[in-house]
């Protein structure tokens, strides 16, 4: 039989190796989209099919005043502005300004401002979603496993891999904000939480195979009851993730518009890591806690558990 969980410590050692250096990157600040911080998006597209460059665009709404101006530009002639917030008389200057100063037509695509305040909300909103949502996993499984014995560990390994995947997907935008000037905003916001739940209802089919198992297997060591269980989960998950949903997401990516596509990245990299702890953070987690095998870290010439 195939052996995932003697190899546990070497899967987290790779989870490290993939969230340390994006939280590093993080630890100097996630640069926040309009969403969370306030201020305006304006897309324009410029009918002559030549786009101006950055520098011309900052320096435009600099004359106006505006300040805090990032561009990003498309092959369609397309450009992305963020910025502080504008009314709409400052909108309409900076239209004109923008006609008259490149001498071509223009035509809004599309233009938000979202003030502070409402910002704030966002942001508070998010991390209350996500307090729920662990805190009703772990009620929800301890309540659903009530018939094993430490039920509640099932819930508290569930919201730890649920962790290392929010961690894989921070490390992501922190990695992709360092290189390819990503920000986070409420598309980022939506990913994460689809994650999460993801995440969940995996790791909910591993252990349930594991309490099916608990009853039929009751001799058997809970190491190699438990990496039975993940052997026999393993094409389910795999295949439910990868065919159905990780190559639509890929295509999306590849071939979507610039505005979802680092939504798709994250979603393509945060669902494949929901899938990836079910199996080998959630699971081994487990067993670590019901062997207790903290215990032995430290000692010298500690023996390993060999799974059938």
């Amino acid at each position: 039989m195939l052996d995932i969980l003697g190899k546990r410590y070497i899967f987290f050692g790779l989870s490290l190796v993939l969230i340390i250096p994006g939280l590093i990157l993080a630890a100097f600040g996630l640069p926040l989209a309009i969403d969370f911080t306030g201020g305006s998006l304006l897309e324009v597209r410029f009918e002559s099919g030549i786009a101006p460059q950055p520098a011309e665009v900052i320096q435009l709404y600099g004359s106006l005043g505006v300040e805090d101006v990032q561009v990003q530009t498309t092959g369609d002639a397309t450009i992305f502005v963020r910025s502080s917030f504008l009314d709409d008389t400052t909108r309409s200057q900076l239209i004109s300004a923008m006609e008259g100063e490149f001498g071509e037509d223009i035509t809004v695509l599309r233009f938000d401002s979202v003030g502070p305040t409402i910002g704030q909300e966002v942001t508070a909103r998010a991390g209350m979603a996500i307090a729920v949502a662990a805190v009703a996993v772990v009620i929800y499984i301890t309540f659903a496993f009530r018939g094993i014995q430490n039920s509640f560990r099932y819930g508290i390994c569930a919201i730890i891999a649920m962790i290392h995947d929010v961690l894989i997907v921070l490390s992501l935008g922190a990695i992709g904000a360092y290189f390819f000037g990503w920000q986070i905003n409420a598309l980022f916001l939506t990913a994460l939480l689809t994650v999460i739940g993801f995440s969940v209802q995996d790791k909910i089919v591993v252990f349930d195979r594991i309490r099916e198992n608990s009853g039929i297997y009751r001799r058997l060591p809970f190491a190699n009851l438990v990496n039975h269980s993940i052997v026999q989960t393993l094409q389910r998950s795999i295949n439910t993730q990868l065919m159905t949903v990780e190559f639509m997401l890929l295509a999306l990516a590849l071939f979507g518009g610039v505005t979802l596509r680092e939504f798709a990245v994250i979603l393509l990299v945060g669902l494949f890591s929901g899938t990836y702890s079910s199996i080998f953070i959630a699971a081994p987690s487990l067993v670590i806690w019901e062997n207790q095998e903290w215990k032995t870290w430290f000692r010298r010439g500690r023996g390993k558990e060999a799974v059938a």
